[in-house]
């Protein structure tokens, strides 16, 4: 599920210093296969897909559902970003939250664009649904993602074990609207 109540979508691009976010296009399929497919992207997610088997499932237009944004730099796709309610969630910490994912080409890393390019979904989050809590799920081997989440206030709520390792859940407590 990745209902996001009453939110209008897609959104109007949003644009940072140097990126864009915005909704997938048919431009970006090739992109999107290469992040899937991408060893080091999924070091920490359980694996790459096989390429032959993202071609054939990638459909031309890649999924536009609610709170999924293409990252782009000069007109190329260089990641992702997925801000939605998970169903399913197994940690009670999580249910009926917003939660945090992004995925980045590797040559995308050390840039500080992840973390652009997630502040700018959260900004836009915070501005659509304000006072909605957002979690974020990783492995505590992964200390890039876990940098990244101290950088945008996460606050660890849990440690457990799954997918054969440490996961790290933290939480970002909601933005209130002034008053």
């Amino acid at each position: 599920m990745t209902d996001l109540g009453p939110v209008a979508w897609p959104p109007a691009p949003i644009r940072t210093e140097r990126l864009v976010l915005r909704v997938p296009e048919a431009r970006d399929r090739a992109a999107f296969i290469e992040l899937l497919a991408s060893p080091q992207v999924h070091t920490y997610l359980g694996g790459p897909r096989p390429c032959d088997e993202l071609e054939r499932e990638t459909p031309e237009v890649p999924d536009r559902w609610p709170g999924s944004f293409v990252v782009e730099l000069d007109g190329a796709m260089i990641g992702q970003i997925l801000l939605r309610k998970a169903a399913g969630h197994r940690r009670p910490a999580a249910v009926g939250k917003a939660d945090l994912g992004y995925l980045f080409l590797p040559r995308a890393w050390g840039f500080g664009y992840a973390a652009e390019a997630c502040a700018a979904a959260l900004g836009w989050f915070d501005g659509v649904l304000p006072g909605e809590p957002v979690v974020l799920t990783t492995q505590s081997a992964n200390v890039g993602s876990m940098r990244l989440a101290a950088k945008l206030g996460f606050i660890e709520v849990e440690r457990f074990h799954a997918w054969d390792a440490e996961q790290w859940l933290g939480l970002r407590s909601p933005v209130t609207p002034p008053a």
